[in-house]
């Protein structure tokens, strides 16, 4: 069991407030949140319903007896919990690890609050160690491929060659069947700017980046402590 991991979820818990409406996220740490959450809500008598970022979330969390219903069902959401890949000072972050990043988008922009859950270690000065997820559609792939790798060298990535991830010996499909791609590039100083330009290629439905969504941020260490970052104007639990 990952220490640090288990701090950020367990120390999420603490949001959670009888009769909410939540998003739960995808990836190893959303994944202990959930099951960490089962037992919160069961042991407190809470009422809550909540929507997955993909199947594999929605298929745990009915396990743990958590009641799933259909974002269109129920709206606004409170409150998203969900993991990230890299997180900078600014909460900019990457995701889509796991592959659920189109959906992770819809559910988090849904929510009045989104707040991510990590190890420290996710935490970067620069975006871009881990390479950047972007969707795309099957059709015309590698045109699309080729469109992402001249956009990145002409915003001064220089050459980059994205490949497409690999299950197994076919690609991954996201739950929407499409495929993701992965770039390698080590710094992204603008996340902003560069998210808008690669959504704005024929072919690309969705990157990584998620920039101006995330309220705050709750960073687990090895000695099963936290640390909090917050969003200027945002108390430490998102609050405004």
């Amino acid at each position: 069991m990952n220490v640090a991991k288990m701090a950020a979820a367990r120390h999420a818990l603490a949001l959670v407030e009888d009769g909410m409406k939540l998003g739960l996220g995808t990836g190893s740490t959303s994944a202990l949140f959930v099951r960490l959450l089962a037992d919160y809500v069961n042991s407190r008598e809470l009422e809550i319903v909540a929507v997955a970022t993909s199947q594999r979330t929605q298929q745990l969390a009915e396990q743990c007896r958590i009641a799933i219903s259909e974002l269109d069902e129920i709206g606004l959401l409170d409150l998203t919990i969900d993991g990230a890949d890299e997180i900078d000072g600014h909460l900019n972050l990457i995701k889509g690890g796991g592959g659920a990043l189109l959906r992770e988008r819809i559910v988090a922009h849904a929510s009045t609050r989104m707040v991510a859950i990590a190890d420290d270690s996710k935490l970067v000065k620069c975006l871009g160690k881990y390479d950047l997820p972007v969707e795309i559609v099957r059709f015309g792939a590698a045109t699309t491929l080729d469109r992402i790798g001249e956009y990145l060298a002409d915003s001064g990535y220089g050459q980059v060659e994205g490949v497409v991830r690999m299950n197994g010996d076919r690609p991954f499909l996201s739950d929407e069947g499409n495929l993701i791609t992965d770039w390698p590039l080590l710094c992204i100083d603008q996340p902003a700017q560069t998210h808008c330009g690669l959504k704005g290629l024929t072919g690309v439905v969705e990157t990584g980046l998620f920039t101006h969504i995330c309220v705050s941020a709750i960073l687990g260490h090895d000695d099963d402590t936290t640390t909090v970052l917050a969003a200027p104007g945002t108390s430490k639990d998102g609050d405004a």
